[in-house]
């Protein structure tokens, strides 16, 4: 009976998985759609290139903001609801952003539509704590990060031709109705099972979300510093990379376009494999894995930048984007161990909103940097190792018995598998 039990649990909570991952190539596919679409839209709409660049950022300051609330709310109503109405709202906006008419109505179109998508991240990793047995929660959540990395790379495979044959509007509308066709299935297939013993026994309660104690538990901000670093470096290269190398290194992407997707690439591979080397190879040293991990992607920035042949570049820019991709892998695997299934969503919201901040504030200070400079690089790329050091520094500061403390705490707790 157990055995069925266990196997049962193992069955769903890879469904779970799969499900999960599949919403966040959805997600990263009609968040790239803006992108893609961007040129398109201003020549449609009569934009300007620095008003287009509003519409852009309009979507990341909804979204970064939305990581701390929505990961609250999450932990107060269940990741199933929270998903749901996450995916459709996204959904719904991608397909108005097909029918926006004005610059206004675009950027409150998109706003709404970063709103959606800041549910999903707090939503989905909590449901990935919640559906795999706690030995395997950090190769579980370094692995659904990888799914970022895969719906980047195939949305230009699927939205370019859209736009080429039927236009930008049309792109928008039929992403739009994918992910209304997702959740509907998402929603079949893992609707909850009936708590028949709790309704019997009229325990049916609601958990009390630990607010307070979240927000000063030390730890946390400390994770939060470490994504905070390596994504700065990751939206800053995202952001910068294709201009620096045409500016400073007199490199044309037209002519290498095959080799763009390759750091992507290389970051999914790292962050697919990042949960199991920790566990497997690094238990109890998780922090020296993610600091000597940020570290290799410091040096490496250092090279990319030093270096002037083009073959250079891309090998120093694809090994960083792999090492940073397991430095923040790692980062968010070990965070899964330390953390209740009761406070969870609440708790990766925060350490999330590190993330998207950067992802608002990295190119925004890379472009004064560079104007301020004079067209250089320089400072731009030392902003870039300074961030990635203050990763280093974050995670090589976590206190080995606080983290004992914290696991210790969630594998004693009865919700725990």
């Amino acid at each position: 009976m157990e055995i069925t039990q266990a196997s049962s649990k193992t069955h769903r909570g890879s469904i779970t998985f799969t499900m999960i991952y599949i919403g966040y190539i959805i997600c990263f596919i009609d968040r790239s759609a803006i992108s893609i679409a961007l040129s398109y839209i201003g020549q449609d709409l009569h934009l300007s290139t620095a008003t287009l660049g509003v519409v852009a950022s309009a979507f990341f300051f909804s979204y970064a903001f939305m990581q701390i609330p929505r990961g609250w709310l999450t932990d107060k109503f269940g990741t199933y609801r929270t998903i749901i109405v996450a995916i459709t709202m996204w959904s719904i906006f991608t397909i108005l952003t097909g029918f926006a008419w004005s610059l206004v109505s675009l950027i409150i179109i998109r706003i709404l539509f970063g709103i959606g998508e800041g549910t999903y991240p707090s939503a989905s990793l909590k449901q990935i704590s919640e559906a795999v047995p706690y030995r395997k929660r950090a190769s579980a959540t370094s692995a659904i990060i990888s799914s970022n990395y895969v719906g980047a790379a195939i949305a230009p495979i699927l939205i370019a031709p859209v736009i080429a044959f039927a236009g930008w509007r049309t792109a928008f509308h039929l992403m739009g109705l994918l992910g209304i066709a997702f959740i509907i299935v998402y929603a079949i297939i893992l609707r909850p099972k009936k708590q028949a013993a709790l309704k019997e026994s009229g325990n049916v309660i609601q958990e009390h979300v630990p607010w307070k104690t979240v927000l000063t538990n030390g730890v946390l901000w400390q994770f939060f510093l470490i994504v905070f670093g390596l994504s700065s470096v990751t939206k800053g290269l995202d952001s910068w990379m294709p201009t620096y190398l045409l500016a400073a290194r007199h490199i044309n992407l037209a002519g290498i376009s095959w080799l763009v997707p390759l750091p992507s690439l290389a970051a999914g591979a790292g962050s697919l494999i990042s949960g199991y080397i920790m566990a497997r190879f690094f238990k109890g040293k998780e922090k020296l894995f993610i600091g000597v991990s940020s570290l290799l992607a410091t040096g490496l920035m250092f090279g990319m930048y030093k270096s002037t042949a083009l073959p250079a570049v891309i090998t120093f820019e694809i090994l960083t984007y792999f090492c940073k991709s397991i430095a923040f892998a790692g980062t968010f695997a070990l965070f899964a161990e330390l953390v209740s299934k009761k406070a969870y969503g609440s708790s990766v919201g925060i350490v999330n909103f590190g993330g998207q901040l950067s992802g608002f504030l990295a190119p925004i200070i890379i472009g004064v940097l560079v104007q301020v400079s004079g067209g250089s690089y320089a400072a731009a790329f030392l902003f870039l190792v300074f961030t990635a050091g203050v990763a280093f520094i974050a995670a090589l500061t976590l206190s080995p018995s606080k983290l004992n403390k914290m696991r210790a705490t969630v594998v004693a707790a009865p919700e725990e598998d």
